[in-house]
């Protein structure tokens, strides 16, 4: 696909919709927007300008000049994405969200909240916590994310064994579309049958289909009682067969994260921690709700009996200690190489303890470093994969070979690249050899209906 450069012209009309001051192009600002929080510095890609508009009608004046021109535009929130979805693969316009940063409203009575879409997730989060609420989504990146990439990627998160990923959170979005018309999709019903499913369709579109600029996100009531424990395991296959089995015991866990000895110990390095068995311990981190004492204590014994007879080595309480340890697991890695990849496979919960142990047992073939982590209570699992004393060449070249072996092997236990970070860029041709032919023909039908241009995050999810 052919794509026009940026111009003066084109800058002086996107000054003209909103203000100079809103309009980047020193190369120093630009410098920034090249690159995500992905470790992949050879997908990463200069824009040609930097536009921040106010709300949806001043985005959607921006999406009708890129239309015009022929340029095509990038939707960015915070730039947490770790699978370069949004770095502008084929230059032209970012359009920065983080101006549309109000909450509109939070309705106790009926249980939503309506934001703009460069609305911090923390924030989101922290006012429902102030009205007896929750809101559900819960990324790891949460502190820094705003909720406009959130529903960009469908992004899971360590509450989604319970409560599911972003696309279960929301009754509504308002999103420009890659035409610059503002449409709002779904409301705030508990159920509809009245035509297509668009407010779904848009969410883990990754900016392909359009750019969300406002949603009405659902609230659930904040249970009064919850336990957080900490099992650890000296063992691997006892980590890692615990999992379904908690998960089938009828406790509902609201989350069920997995840790390597890789993890733990770097995490805890990081975070100046002093953990137990920091040093050569698995752990599983399990959270528990409920709204009487009694459910709860139920739920912990049941828990407690699962753990043992997995043969966890000690049972403790987790403290904020440990969730400090697993939300700054990924930032911990950064210390040994600035080059890395991180890979977000999903399978079957029933089939979570085999793809770790094998994939684990694979990746020690490589020169090299692997980490591994996963939410594993919906069967979500991160290979943080690092460049250590390799040669550039011998990096790719062994990246690929344990992809040929990885990718596979996933889907044949009914499994996908991608349980929560998106395809992006980074993916993009892996997308394309593994996906069944007619639900991508289906897929680029419904993108060439729509965006016939291709201007609207191209290079991401799926090719011309």
């Amino acid at each position: 696909m052919k794509y026009n450069a940026v111009t003066e012209e084109l800058l002086q009309e996107l000054r003209q919709v909103v203000g100079e001051k809103y309009v980047k192009t020193d190369p120093s600002v630009l410098d920034i927007y090249k690159a995500d929080e992905s470790l992949a510095p050879s997908y990463w890609v200069m824009p040609e300008v930097v536009v921040l508009p106010a709300d949806a009608r001043e985005t959607a004046e921006i999406v009708k000049l890129a239309n015009r021109y022929k340029v095509p535009l990038t939707p960015r929130g915070a730039g947490t994405s770790v699978s370069c979805g949004a770095v502008p693969a084929q230059g032209g316009i970012v359009v920065l969200t983080e101006r549309m940063n109000r909450i509109l409203e939070c309705s106790e009575e009926g249980m939503y909240m309506v934001v703009e879409a460069g609305v911090r997730t923390a924030d989101i989060q922290a006012l429902a916590k102030s009205k007896g609420l929750m809101y559900a989504g819960d990324p790891c990146s949460a502190d820094s994310c705003l909720i406009g990439g959130n529903l960009a990627t469908n992004a899971g998160g360590n509450k989604a064994v319970r409560y599911g990923t972003t696309r279960n959170q929301v009754y509504s979005v308002e999103v420009v579309l890659p035409n610059g018309k503002i449409a709002t999709f779904g409301s705030t019903l508990k159920k509809c049958s009245t035509g297509f499913c668009l407010d779904q369709l848009i969410i883990g579109s990754e900016g392909t289909l359009g750019i969300i600029t406002k949603a009405t996100l659902k609230l659930v009531p904040l249970s009064p009682f919850h336990v957080d424990v900490l099992a650890v395991f000296t063992k691997l296959s006892d980590a890692a067969e615990a999992v379904p089995k908690i998960v089938k015991a009828g406790i509902n866990p609201t989350s069920v994260e997995f840790m390597d000895v890789s993890f733990v110990r770097s995490a805890c390095e990081y975070c100046k921690l002093d953990l137990p068995h920091k040093e050569d311990g698995y752990y599983d981190i399990i959270t528990i709700e409920a709204f009487n004492e009694a459910e709860l204590d139920e739920k912990t014994e049941k828990l407690m009996k699962i753990c043992e007879e997995c043969h966890a080595t000690d049972v403790v309480e987790a403290d904020d200690r440990v969730w400090s340890v697993r939300r700054n697991c990924l930032e911990s890695t950064r210390t040994y190489s600035k080059v890395g990849t991180s890979e977000d496979l999903v399978v079957p919960v029933t089939k979570i303890a085999d793809c770790i142990k094998t994939l684990m047992e694979e990746s020690r073939k490589y020169d090299f470093r692997p980490f591994c982590l996963a939410h594993a209570g919906d069967g979500n699992i991160h290979f943080q994969i690092l460049k250590c004393d390799m040669s550039d060449e011998d990096w790719e070249k062994q990246l690929e070979q344990f992809r040929a072996v990885a990718y596979p092997y996933v889907y044949s236990l009914g499994g996908r690249l991608s349980g929560e970070h998106g395809i992006g860029l980074k993916r993009l041709k892996y997308m394309e050899k593994y996906t069944d032919p007619v639900e991508l023909e289906f897929m680029k039908t419904i993108k060439q209906a729509v965006d016939p241009n291709w201007i609207m995050n191209p290079g991401k999810v799926i090719e011309p």
